[in-house]
């Protein structure tokens, strides 16, 4: 029901104004590696509640998830598994991975990009309406196997800024189009709700996070207390 999103630490390719994309051997830098140690104390009030910790391929997102996952090993129930899915997979640039994103402001594929991103198709790569369609598939598929039935055991989402910002804007209604509003950044936590309705209860969170006690109702006319 309830999943935590969360971006891969600060990574080398970060750091260096490049994009990175599917680009092997790109790491989290020192401060990184510090945010991926981090978010096992900024998670700390869930630890014994998460069903599991999902995430990219990639090696800096396996980074960012190392910690977490060694901080639950000492539970009661056990260490959270760690499922790595394919379809989370950080955007797939094409000729534009690994180039400079000073450089690449001069292309003409750059306004579509920020402007109408749904009509955007990356040259040798994908388009990224594409990556919406996976990345919202995914996390609905994986809530139904990883939400706790109760919204009390949430579970970790961890991904790429675009995939991540694809995945917000669909659980905010919003049109791909609109996706470049949304700011996530470096090991920053979001958190959706999926049932028993779609709520968005933080975006871009730099600090640590506190659940609902229970899944969201639609609220009353007039707000929740109806008076």
């Amino acid at each position: 029901m309830t999943v935590i999103l969360v971006r891969h630490g600060r990574s080398t390719a970060n750091t260096a104004g490049l994009l990175a994309g599917r680009t092997p051997g790109v790491f989290l830098d020192d401060h990184g590696t510090a945010q991926a140690r981090e978010l096992a104390t900024r998670l700390d009030g869930v630890l014994d509640r998460l069903t599991a910790v999902v995430r990219s391929p990639l090696e800096r997102c396996g980074q960012t998830v190392e910690p977490l996952l060694a901080a639950t090993a000492g539970r009661d129930t056990g260490a959270v598994p760690e499922v790595v899915v394919d379809d989370l997979v950080e955007v797939d640039y094409g000729d534009w991975s690994n180039r400079g994103l000073g450089d690449l402001v001069n292309e003409p594929l750059w306004k579509t990009v920020q402007t109408t991103p749904s009509q955007a198709v990356f040259p040798g790569g994908e388009g990224l309406a594409d990556v919406s369609r996976r990345a919202t598939a995914a996390v609905r598929a994986l809530d139904r196997v990883h939400g706790g039935d109760d919204g009390a055991h949430p579970w970790v989402l961890c991904s790429h800024g675009d995939v991540l910002k694809a995945i917000l804007a669909d659980a905010l209604g919003m049109a791909l189009d609109d996706f470049q509003r949304i700011v996530v950044a470096p090991a920053s936590i979001s958190v959706v709700q999926y049932a028993p309705q779609t709520v968005v209860h933080t975006v871009n969170n730099a600090g640590a996070v506190t659940l609902p006690a229970r899944p969201a109702q639609a609220t009353a006319v007039g707000g929740s207390t109806g008076t």
